[in-house]
């Protein structure tokens, strides 16, 4: 609950007990007074209400003993200036009950139920121009998408300290400046900052990095993604990228049923049940395609989008599909894109063909998906010793328990 949750808490928080810190301290003794309560009394229906109320109360708490300390200071300083006796107490201790009665949540449910707002407040909030871009990710994903610093770092490919320190730094720079908790009247200048976190959001849950998520997928984050995507889109028209944003979400989350087999093992797109998919999401993601597109200003994930809507085809146009990457390496060069590039041309010239372009792909040489690729071409030229070594490079890199399953099979198959 606190993995899937916590940003949703922290956001609706931050609003309330007087900005980032505070919650995080809130929440924090909430969660541990839940491992007390729970393990005597159970789970309760709502957990995360529960966990909210606790939370919040104490951040109550937290605001009324600050106030009555600074009652106490003042009536001290009347009496050392005036030499008049004062009551130094205020209006009394602030120590009060906590109210946190695990029994009192329910009311509160509804008050949680609406977070939506408040996660887009925050997002803004991490999303400010003052903070450098890859603070601003990292910063996101930490407070928003719930994601721990591991699984930030292996999704931005960068050092785990790396991102560790930026969230500090991140911090640190919007409680000294004192940056407010509020969306912008210019929201548009945060869009592609906020285009950007989604999209690491939406691809954590899509393919979990760690092992320990103990699956291929992290359903309720990608979930969370794609319906902060839609809010943001939503709010966003004149912002067509994060409509195709959308629309990529979209149509990948449309095949969730058919991407592992029986035993949780990965199944390749092009081996994929195509009856599985769902064809109800797969008709929303043509939709918020549509829509982007009808801005007429193309970008990078509007072309990702159609790359993804040419593969929900019956049979993909290849040749098509490199034609779109050609388009996405000329608006955004980059590595990854590169070598999905020289993938799709081995489906449409061979694998030869497919190899010689990934000679090409450089600065990926710790990245799985490099080694399996050219794996996978090399079987099919029928060098299965040379696959096996690259199945061999690609194992350790693999940190997806469903990936690393499907790398051990082609390595048994290989004879490596």
């Amino acid at each position: 609950m606190a993995r899937e949750e916590g940003g949703r808490l922290l956001a609706l928080l931050a609003d309330r007990v007087g900005g980032i810190g505070p919650a995080e301290e809130c929440l924090q003794e909430a969660y541990l007074r839940a491992a007390s309560a729970w393990a005597k009394a159970g789970i309760p229906d709502n957990p995360a209400a529960w966990v909210y109320t606790v939370a919040r109360n104490a951040g109550i708490d937290r605001l009324r003993r600050e106030k009555a300390s600074a009652r106490r200071i003042l009536a001290q300083a009347r009496v050392l200036g005036a030499g008049v006796v004062d009551d130094a107490n205020g209006d009394g201790g602030g120590d009060g009950t906590t109210g946190a009665d695990a029994q009192q949540y329910a009311p509160l449910v509804a008050e949680y139920s609406t977070v939506g707002d408040e996660q887009l407040r925050l997002m803004m909030l991490c999303c400010h121009p003052a903070l450098a871009p890859d603070v601003q990710v990292a910063l996101t994903l930490r407070l928003v998408g719930g994601l721990t610093t591991t699984e930030i770092a292996a999704a931005y490919l960068v050092p785990e300290a790396t991102v560790a320190q930026r969230i500090v730094r991140a911090k640190r720079k919007i409680r000294d400046a004192g940056i407010p908790l509020t969306i912008p009247k210019d929201i548009a200048e945060r869009a592609g900052v906020l285009t950007s976190v989604l999209a690491l959001i939406f691809n954590e849950g899509y393919v979990a990095h760690t092992a320990a998520a103990g699956t291929l997928t992290r359903a309720a984050l990608a979930d969370q993604a794609i319906r902060l995507t839609a809010v943001a889109a939503d709010a966003l028209p004149e912002q067509p990228e994060l409509g195709g944003l959308l629309a990529v979400e979209l149509f990948h989350r449309s095949r969730e049923a058919a991407r592992t087999d029986a035993d949780g093992v990965l199944v390749r797109l092009v081996d994929q049940d195509r009856t599985q998919w769902d064809g109800a999401l797969i008709a929303q993601g043509y939709a918020a395609l549509s829509l982007a597109m009808a801005q007429r200003h193309m970008g990078p994930w509007q072309v990702q989008a159609l790359i993804a809507a040419e593969h929900t085809r019956d049979q993909p146009d290849w040749a098509r599909i490199v034609r779109y990457y050609d388009l996405l390496l000329a608006m955004e060069p980059g590595p990854v894109a590169a070598l999905n590039r020289a993938v799709a041309v081995s489906e449409e010239d061979g694998p030869e063909a497919g190899l010689a372009a990934i000679e090409a792909v450089t600065g990926l040489d710790e990245y799985h998906l490099l080694h399996a690729a050219r794996a996978h071409m090399l079987g099919r030229l029928g060098r299965h010793d040379e696959a096996g070594v690259q199945w061999r490079q690609a194992a350790p890199l693999t940190r997806n328990p469903s990936e690393l399953a499907f790398v051990a099979a082609r390595l048994r198959e290989s004879g490596a």
